[in-house]
């Protein structure tokens, strides 16, 4: 199975699309802490009550190369992740973390250099304690998003995208194809073709007069171009 790392998250966003699976992708407010951070692996996902403990608990679970999961409910009155946790991650061989909450800590956070997505920084940690559910470590909520062990996670400067396990090679071989295509077409108009000529757009205009049905993505298909899915 293929990952390959210059896939970016709208590569597999625009295959998901092409395979009419649904596009999971955490909300548009949780943000790499460091510019031009990628990660990827297995979601190793956990709910946060208010105490650390779930984060070092959800490690055992947790194998090489996953990136844990964190579902704050999106709050933002405190920071549920900081330097002691991100460094604990790190050192277990998670690859990441992304947050649907808040983290602290920022300075020690990037020296540490975990890739960490999360909706911003905030200074105060929790002041309560809820009680835990049985499902602490069988889920985490990322916006309107369930995640769980069967998703795989893709985290990048345009987003986080979760994509089921069973389907990952195909999703990742179709958003190659569509990354190559792209390539192809960006290398031409440095060259000086334009991308209205390698579409064919003109003719495009011309069909669609005659078939108002007739939609740019399928002229795209037709002749195996890329701008939308």
């Amino acid at each position: 199975m293929s990952t390959d790392m210059n896939v970016t998250t709208p590569h597999l966003a625009d295959a998901c699309l092409r395979l009419g699976l649904p596009i999971r992708c955490a909300p548009h407010t949780v943000r790499p802490l460091v510019s031009n951070s990628r990660v990827s692996g297995r979601a190793c996902p956990v709910q946060h009550f208010g105490s650390v403990d779930v984060f070092i608990e959800a490690l055992a679970g947790a194998g090489p190369g996953d990136v844990l999961i964190v579902d704050n409910g999106g709050r933002l009155d405190e920071a549920c992740v900081g330097d002691l946790v991100a460094l604990e991650v790190k050192n277990a061989g998670l690859a990441g973390i992304v947050i649907w909450g808040l983290h602290r800590d920022t300075a020690e956070i990037s020296e540490i250099g975990i890739p960490l997505f999360s909706l911003g920084a905030f200074p105060v940690g929790p002041q309560r304690l809820d009680e835990r559910t049985s499902e602490a470590f069988k889920y985490a909520n990322v916006g309107s998003h369930r995640v769980t062990l069967s998703d795989f996670v893709v985290a990048d400067d345009d987003g986080a995208i979760f994509l089921p396990l069973a389907m990952l090679g195909e999703i990742f071989d179709v958003a190659n194809k569509i990354r190559v295509t792209e390539e192809r077409q960006s290398t031409l108009i440095h060259s000086g073709r334009s991308l209205r000529e390698q579409l064919d757009f003109a003719k495009y205009l011309s069909r669609r007069k005659e078939d108002p049905n007739y939609s740019l993505r399928m002229h795209l298909r037709a002749k195996d171009a890329a701008i939308e899915e």
